[in-house]
């Protein structure tokens, strides 16, 4: 596959693998910091099995309404853009023709044949031609709410499943160590596979999340102690 192939492939899967990535990092951080907070604490393993599996649902909905929320809005605002696009080619349909020839003589061809390319272009699809031209819109890029929310719910729950089958299955008195490391291992994977299908560096994805994500179960895991020595 060529490398303009390899490019456009990835930008085209960035929506759904934002989504993705985002939502199990969160289920894997989110379940395995309350977890550790909730056993330095010294909670019953029962209590730790029934708040996981509470903080998997809860966490999968909110974050399936908060993608589609965001991502809805998003895909307002791009067919709010087209609808202004549509109206100003039928207002002035010349002065499009000038401003995508302008847009082309920018981007190095010389005005006369950035001319005929708007003149084939917007003779086929000027809508589709200014939105990708001016706009930055594609059919590869767009907003898709429905599938964001589904992927980021999906991806949520297999992110937190991870730390509560690891707690599920240890004594209480080794699920610090166990969902703390199994949780840093998961995070490791998910960054590395992340930089990988992203085109960045593998051992700086895995790293950075992992980095965070032990910051983040740290943190927890001390404020759990101290609250269960207050209390």
């Amino acid at each position: 596959m060529h490398r303009r192939d390899i490019n456009r492939h990835r930008l085209g899967e960035s929506g759904w693998l934002r989504a993705a990535v985002l939502g199990a990092n969160d289920g894997i951080v989110s379940t395995a910091s309350l977890l550790m907070g909730l056993g330095a604490a010294q909670a019953s393993h029962a209590t730790l099995l029934l708040s996981g599996t509470a903080a998997l649902v809860a966490g999968a909905m909110s974050m399936a309404t908060g993608e589609y929320v965001s991502v809805h809005s998003q895909a307002d605002i791009e067919q709010a853009a087209l609808a202004q696009e549509r109206a100003e080619l039928q207002e002035d349909f010349a002065g499009e023709h000038r401003e995508l020839t302008d847009i082309y003589v920018h981007r190095g061809l010389d005005r006369e044949l950035a001319r005929k390319v708007s003149d084939q272009l917007m003779a086929r699809d000027a809508l589709g031609t200014h939105a990708r031209e001016e706009l930055g819109l594609s059919p590869a890029s767009s907003a898709r709410p429905i599938q964001a929310a589904l992927t980021s719910a999906a991806s949520f729950a297999v992110g937190a499943a991870m730390p509560l089958l690891a707690a599920a299955v240890v004594e209480a008195s080794k699920l610090i160590l166990v969902v703390s490391a199994s949780s840093l291992v998961f995070l490791a994977i998910l960054g590395g596979v992340a930089g990988r299908v992203g085109g960045a560096s593998v051992a700086l994805g895995a790293v950075r999340v992992t980095f965070w994500g032990a910051l983040a179960m740290a943190v927890t895991a001390g404020i759990g102690a101290l609250i269960g020595k207050a209390i």
